[in-house]
């Protein structure tokens, strides 16, 4: 009875993986719903699809870390509004800040969206504008007393007159606050304002207002910036480079499938049921997260994969060091499998370390390299401590694994 219990447990784990690695690489429609393969869920990087990089400098003096950070809410704000989800705004050294957005080749458009100032409007419920960044002296973010995020916004003389008049006009209804044509808030006037000083609430959380408020305080841009670099990568090396780098990686998982097979027979099929099953959750995390997966994080994810590997050869030596002793299938796996730990977690904990430095310190396609080799390391050591304990287990209860030459071990 166990034995038939373990068959179907085996067989129908072996299905659900099958089910979801060909969702995720072909996609399934079920009535009107459509599950989409990783090739639309997964975002592309510059360098798979083309598009245009701008490295932009801050002219004059050396800026704070709040000043640049705010700079680069602002770009993000404008480049995001030309409908690319994949664009890349992040601080590289300590005056600089690069700029990367697929699938936009139009150098020009992109140069003028960067560059501008930038507006920052009070707009009432009648479209009329109330206030401008000018007649804004001050904006901070903190938690009220019912430790709600709340942002405290004080006006300079010019502005504390216009808006006790459209406070008194509005009351009861919103004024919306707009970057540029994008709305950061829309509060309501519950009282009349004349002392230039108003509180706005309504922020999800406290990041949340003090982005908000940053914004609010700088008004525009609160740096000059030129580019100092501008770079277009043709939308040909983007086409060539996936398909190359999905074959590559096909070729790469093959071999690697065919040589556990060899090697360990019945178990090397359990790691390979294992492996595909890891590939399908780092490539659905990558969707899940919204991650862009460029080159270098197609290198990355194919290191992670011969390390997912490495657990499971790991796994196989301790078992087949314990049938060399005697000891019978049941015993061995489970003893493998203990012996084995600690050996899988100090390796893969080292690497994880050195990739947590390289996402902290670096930039670019050093951080993505660095993301998909977290992300894969930590899913290669759980789907080997799981998945293939688990299957593993079932195989020898259903007499599937019965004999010490099952792992190539000959006994005398």
């Amino acid at each position: 009875m166990k034995k038939k219990k373990s068959m179907v447990l085996f067989l129908t784990s072996v299905l659900v993986v099958g089910i979801l690695a060909y969702t995720g690489f072909y996609g399934v429609k079920i009535g009107d719903y459509r599950f989409k393969p990783f090739t639309e869920t997964i975002n592309r990087g510059l360098d798979l699809q083309g598009g245009i990089s701008v490295l932009e400098e801050v002219q004059g003096e050396k800026v704070d870390s709040k000043t640049l950070d705010t700079t680069i809410e602002l770009i993000s704000m404008r480049v995001n509004r030309m409908g690319v989800s994949e664009t890349l705004v992040v601080q590289e050294g300590s005056n600089r800040i690069r700029i990367e957005i697929p699938g936009k080749f139009d150098s020009k458009e992109i140069l003028d969206t960067v560059a501008k100032s930038g507006e920052l409007k009070f707009i009432g419920p009648d479209k009329e504008i109330i206030l401008t960044g000018k007649d804004v002296k001050d904006a901070t973010a903190y938690m009220d007393q019912e430790n709600q995020p709340t942002i405290g916004l004080e006006l300079n003389e010019a502005g504390k007159k216009k808006f006790a008049e459209a406070t008194e006009k509005f009351l009861g209804q919103p004024i919306s606050i707009y970057m540029d044509e994008e709305e950061l808030t829309s509060p309501t006037v519950k009282a009349i304002i004349s002392d230039g000083k108003a509180v706005i609430t309504g922020s999800k959380s406290l990041s949340e207002a003090t982005r908000q408020s940053q914004i609010i305080k700088s008004g525009a841009l609160p740096v000059t910036l030129k580019a100092i670099s501008v770079k277009t990568v043709g939308a040909t090396l983007g086409k060539n480079a996936l398909p190359l780098s999905m074959k590559a990686g096909a070729i790469g998982i093959l071999f690697v499938l065919l040589f556990m097979l060899l090697y360990y027979r019945a178990p090397g099929m359990v790691a390979g049921i294992s492996l595909i099953l890891y590939v399908v959750l780092v490539l659905g995390t990558f969707s899940g997260i919204n991650a862009t997966l460029t080159l270098s994080g197609i290198a990355g994810f194919l290191l992670t994969v011969g390390m997912a590997v490495d657990a499971n050869v790991l796994i196989f030596e301790r078992i087949k060091e314990e049938l060399k002793t005697g000891k019978s299938i049941r015993s061995s796996v489970d003893a493998g499998f203990n012996r084995a730990l600690s050996s899988i977690l100090d390796s893969n904990a080292t690497t994880i370390i050195a990739a947590l430095v390289l996402y902290t310190v670096g930039t670019g396609a050093v951080k993505g390299f660095a993301l998909t080799l977290i992300i894969g390391i930590t899913l290669s050591v759980f789907t080997a401590l799981t998945s293939t304990k688990f299957l593993l287990k079932l195989a020898v209860e259903m007499g599937l694994i019965s004999k010490a030459s099952h792992f190539g071990v000959k006994r005398g």
